[in-house]
C-alpha cells in the first residue's frame, strides 16, 4: 500500500466494459487506477506507471500479448518484482490455475466475480484496508 494508504492498481483487459467494472470497485476499495487493453500495452504503461503501482489485474484471454504472457514478462523483470499480480479471467480449470501461479501470479478471481470477492482478495495480500 502506498504511503499515503492508497493502493495504485493497473487493470488489464480486452474489454472496455470489464475495466470498467473493475474501475469502479476499485475506486470504491479505495484505490486509484490505469488501464491497458492487452499484456502489451500494459508493458509499455508499465514503463511510466511501474513505481507507483502496488498490483495489477490481469485477464487471461486477449489479443496482442494475453495475460499469462504478461506474467511471465513480469516475473522475469526484476523492476516489476513488487507488484502483486492477480489474474481475473473466465479460465476455470484447475490446471489453468496452477498454470497461473506457477507462471507468478499472486492470486486468481474467477469471472464472474463481485466487489466483495474482490476486496477479499485485496485484504488478503494488504492491499487494501
Amino acid at each position: 500500500m502506498e504511503a499515503n494508504g492508497v493502493s495504485r492498481a493497473m487493470i488489464v483487459d480486452d474489454s472496455r466494459a470489464m475495466r470498467s467494472i473493475l474501475r469502479k470497485m476499485l475506486s470504491e476499495l479505495g484505490c486509484d487506477t490505469c488501464e491497458a487493453g492487452n499484456g502489451q500495452e500494459a508493458l509499455a504503461l508499465l514503463e511510466k506507471e511501474g513505481a507507483s503501482l502496488s498490483f495489477m489485474l490481469v485477464d487471461w484471454n486477449m489479443p496482442v500479448m494475453c495475460g499469462i504472457d504478461l506474467v511471465k514478462a513480469m516475473r522475469s523483470d526484476q523492476r516489476y518484482s513488487s507488484i502483486t499480480l492477480i489474474m481475473v479471467t473466465t479460465e476455470t480449470e484447475i490446471e489453468r490455475i496452477s498454470q497461473a501461479l506457477e507462471a507468478g501470479a499472486n492470486e486468481y478471481v474467477m469471472k464472474p466475480f463481485t466487489k466483495e470477492m474482490i476486496g477479499e482478495k485485496l485484504q488478503l495480500l494488504n492491499l487494501v484496508r
